[in-house]
């Protein structure tokens, strides 16, 4: 009889939920946090252009799909990390373990939620993004040009257009007919350029991002020491630029950039530029960009999984720390990254695409070893980190610190000698009680980090790690240590 194949609806809900909860909580801190990072330099635009509560409202969300395309990954991998701590701290991993549920059985409901995420990431990046830069740029451009209306009044003269300075007599509230113009221009000259024009208006043309100011019926007046003139005109047009503050995390928002074109846009302007050119390998990277950051949430929120799982009943939470570490090292990779495919010969796509390679290599292998029961680190590399700590780093530090202060550090000073009973011949395979104060003069010490063991008479022989003893160097031996450097000179010498 052929077994159909069940699929596990409770379990992968139950694990979607523990994922989804902390996400979203994650989610709401972390925009809360650069909401009120950009709120300080957003202020200072919003008083200078007088914008109002609704249109500070639109700027906002409009600045909002670009900060998700950086906190919606790392409250992904942080909902993961958070989800899966909580399961292992609380042994509901090792009750799903006896229930003969793997590790690699609980790895489809985190594909579907990382996959879920990711796929909003690149909602957000390759089409929110555009589109709000596009808004906020015509929203910002109107603010402005509002404000230059309001400044504008009757029997006034109206700074607030820069350099020009505008009269109006009379203006129609119906039409905005101005009646009555006098205009100084003094954009580029010494003397002002005075334009008198019994018709006026003002108009603004947002795709060239100009204010122009468009006269009729008048005179040009130009003064100059050597020749002075006066121009008649019917029509006679003024193209003002913007100059209330426009700029936003210290981008212009009123011009074009790459940010606000669209993928295929970004293609066709790397095409018509050159690939090779620095400006169309600066097209290409705002091209992979948007990719790249949502498979990396993606790639993310599976490595939260075996980071989470380094928490369990009497140890030390420590998913949430490294979790952050590796989140800062993606993005140091994405940016150098970045700045290979922009300054150097090395293909965009290589250059842009290699953090999310590196990182997918390094989640496989975590959750492998993870399935495995197996540490991160071997343990023979384990035993030669901490060697290398133990003989080169620390010595490093100890002499540092003798330099700089002149008294020796906690684990330099020689614990004070305590009273022990005699280790039995029959039991010397066993080690003492742990402790540094516990340890018997004149015994084998043993470093359990570094399985490394320090005779009587070594510089390391009351090491902050040393907390068990051996009878004698063979028992030391047989238990998996090695005598550290100076040590294993003693011994070199006793046996000449």
């Amino acid at each position: 009889m052929q077994k159909t194949l069940r699929f596990p609806k409770l379990l992968y809900s139950y694990l979607a939920t523990e994922m989804l909860a902390p996400f979203f909580a994650s989610f709401v801190i972390m925009n809360s946090v650069f909401f009120l990072v950009k709120l300080i330099p957003f202020l200072n635009v919003v008083l200078e252009l007088e914008i109002s509560f609704v249109d500070f409202v639109r700027l906002f969300l409009y600045l909002f799909p670009n900060m998700f395309l950086y906190s919606i990954p790392m409250a992904a991998m942080m909902g993961v990390i958070i989800s899966f701590s909580r399961l292992s701290s609380d042994t509901e991993i090792l009750a799903l373990k006896a229930s003969g549920i793997s590790i690699y059985q609980m790895i489809p409901p985190l594909v579907l939620v990382s996959a879920a995420i990711a796929l909003l990431t690149c909602y957000f990046s390759v089409g929110l993004i555009p589109k709000a830069e596009v808004a906020l740029k015509q929203l910002m451009f109107q603010v402005a040009k509002d404000k230059i209306d309001k400044g504008i009044k009757e029997h006034q003269f109206t700074e607030a257009l820069g350099d020009l300075v505008v009269y109006v007599d009379s203006i129609d509230k119906k039409t905005g007919l101005w009646r009555n113009v006098w205009v100084s221009d003094m954009r580029g000259q010494h003397n002002p350029i005075i334009t008198m024009a019994q018709y006026g208006t003002m108009n603004a043309q947002i795709d060239n991002m100009l204010v122009t100011i468009t006269l009729h019926n008048g005179s040009l007046h130009r003064p100059d020491k050597a020749r002075s003139q006066i121009i008649s005109f019917d029509k006679y047009t003024i193209n003002i630029p913007l100059q209330p503050p426009t700029v936003l995390d210290g981008e212009d928002v009123t011009k074009l950039s790459k940010s606000s074109m669209t993928m295929l846009q970004l293609q066709d302007f790397a095409s018509v530029a050159g690939r090779d050119t620095p400006a169309g390998r600066n097209a290409l990277v705002h091209f992979h960009k948007r990719l790249v950051l949502p498979v990396g949430c993606f790639i993310l929120g599976l490595l939260g999984m075996p980071l989470g799982l380094q928490a369990g009943p009497g140890r030390k939470n420590l998913g949430v720390p490294l979790g952050l570490g590796f989140f800062i090292l993606y993005y140091i990779l994405f940016t150098v990254g970045k700045t290979l495919a922009e300054d150097s010969s090395i293909p965009v796509v290589l250059a842009m695409w290699m953090p999310n390679i590196i990182f997918m290599i390094i989640a496989i292998y975590m959750i492998k070893q993870v399935a495995d029961e197996k540490p991160f680190i071997p343990e023979l590399l384990r035993g030669q980190l901490f060697s290398f700590v133990d003989h080169k780093v620390s010595p490093l530090f100890h002499m540092l610190r003798l330099k700089f202060t002149g008294t020796p550090g906690e684990a330099e000073q020689p614990a004070p000698p305590v009273e022990t009973e005699p280790i039995p011949a029959d039991k010397s395979l066993k080690p003492a009680i742990t402790g540094p104060n516990y340890l018997t003069e004149g015994t084998v010490h043993g470093n359990i980090k570094s399985h490394v063991f320090h005779l009587p008479g070594c510089e390391f022989y009351y090491c902050k790690n040393c907390t068990i003893e051996f009878k004698d160097i063979h028992v030391a031996m047989d238990s998996g240590f090695e005598p550290c450097r100076f040590c294993k000179n003693l011994m070199e010498d006793d046996d000449s």
